[in-house]
């Protein structure tokens, strides 16, 4: 079987992967380069930053993210010589009003990645002794991890380059589906170039509204920007991730630390502005002092595909026959990206699939 998929981030590629798996045979194709939009710009956190806050939908898909990750990493680190760097770093949480419910939310699910314990401050300063003063308990969250996702997309990209059953076409905007009997016929370049596919899969994040006028129906998914800045201290410097009023601080085994991010709707601007910067520096800086003497190497800004609920569309699209979506994961795409792409798998294949589908199926999902 061939399967086109349209978009290249962390939702096609991964898609890319599981079909791979199977035999397909895959062509991916991507408006811009490969692997570098949302995917590349967030932060790698295995988990979402407050599971409380979403729906179950969420949270199963997302729980599975860190198990998959270090499958796929063990599976394709030798052929691709690039280690996703998954990072068991665990993250304090300094909201005090999310304390008690982190600690209801551990009683009630019993998932081990979101085991907590509620430190004081003796306790929180053995631990991470980077932390302001002004911080005298945290929730410890042992078990989280982070995934260096630029190093992650270019490991699978560099993979499936180098596949056989695998053709990767960059910088291809596609003009139209043609569609007859509620089937894809082809794919349709912008330069009238066909590609002629079996099965055909939309995973373009934060531009999929894009398909609503040519298949007739609303696919509520918008750009949410966030920003994003890098520090550069010396290796293994900060002990844990840091969470506190959703701005969310990563660190990396080399000393990079990953700090954001902010939410904006501005359409599809994707420069970063001072402002939002500065918000983001004084967040860090009153979470961790001593950030202050150490350099700002990069700042950038990503489009999250925000869909309502935060949940993802995953499934046949309303009324087709052999046209899928992945897409609208929002926050949590490279969390939830593993299993969603394994449960589209599954549903394409006529397997058994992981979890329930149907809180992610578009056809009950989207107004026709």
């Amino acid at each position: 079987m061939h399967v086109a998929i349209i978009g290249c981030g962390i939702s096609g590629l991964l898609t890319a992967l599981e079909l791979l798996e199977q035999g397909c045979e895959i062509t991916l194709i991507d408006q811009k380069q490969a692997a570098k939009a949302a995917s590349w710009a967030g932060g790698g956190i295995l988990s979402p930053m407050y599971p409380w806050r979403y729906p179950k939908a969420v949270n199963q898909l997302a729980q599975l993210g860190k198990s998959l990750y270090q499958y796929w990493n063990q599976k394709i680190q030798p052929l691709s010589g690039i280690d996703f760097e998954i990072h068991d770093s665990g993250m304090l949480i300094f909201d005090e009003d999310d304390f008690e419910i982190g600690l209801s939310y551990k009683a009630q699910y019993n998932e081990p990645m979101q085991h907590c314990d509620l430190l004081d401050e003796t306790q929180l300063r053995n631990l991470n002794p980077r932390v302001s003063n002004t911080f005298k308990q945290a929730l410890h969250f042992p078990q989280l991890s982070n995934v260096r996702n630029p190093r992650l997309l270019k490991s699978i990209l560099t993979y499936l380059k180098s596949h056989s059953k695998v053709k990767i076409i960059e910088h291809k905007w596609v003009e139209k589906l043609l569609i007859q009997n509620q089937q894809v016929q082809s794919i349709v370049l912008h330069d009238q170039h066909q590609i002629k596919a079996d099965q055909y899969v939309i995973a373009t994040g934060a531009w999929s509204a894009h398909w609503s006028s040519q298949l007739d129906f609303n696919i509520p998914v918008q750009p949410v920007q966030g920003q994003m800045i890098l520090f550069k201290t010396p290796e293994n410097w900060l002990p844990t991730m840091c969470m506190y009023n959703v701005m969310y601080m990563i660190p990396r085994r080399d000393g990079h630390i990953v700090c954001g991010s902010s939410m904006a709707e501005l359409g599809f601007e994707h420069r970063p502005n001072l402002k939002t910067q500065q918000s983001i520096y004084q967040a860090c800086i009153q979470l961790i002092p001593e950030l202050k003497n150490f350099p700002i190497v990069q700042q950038w800004a990503g489009l999250r595909p925000s869909s309502p609920d935060g949940i993802p569309y995953i499934g046949l699209m309303p009324e087709m026959k052999n046209l899928w979506a992945n897409f609208g994961h929002f926050r949590n795409g490279l969390c939830m990206g593993p299993a969603a792409a394994q449960l589209l798998r599954q549903l394409m294949l006529n397997q058994t699939t992981l979890v329930d589908p149907r809180p992610y199926d578009p056809s009950l999902k989207f107004q026709v």
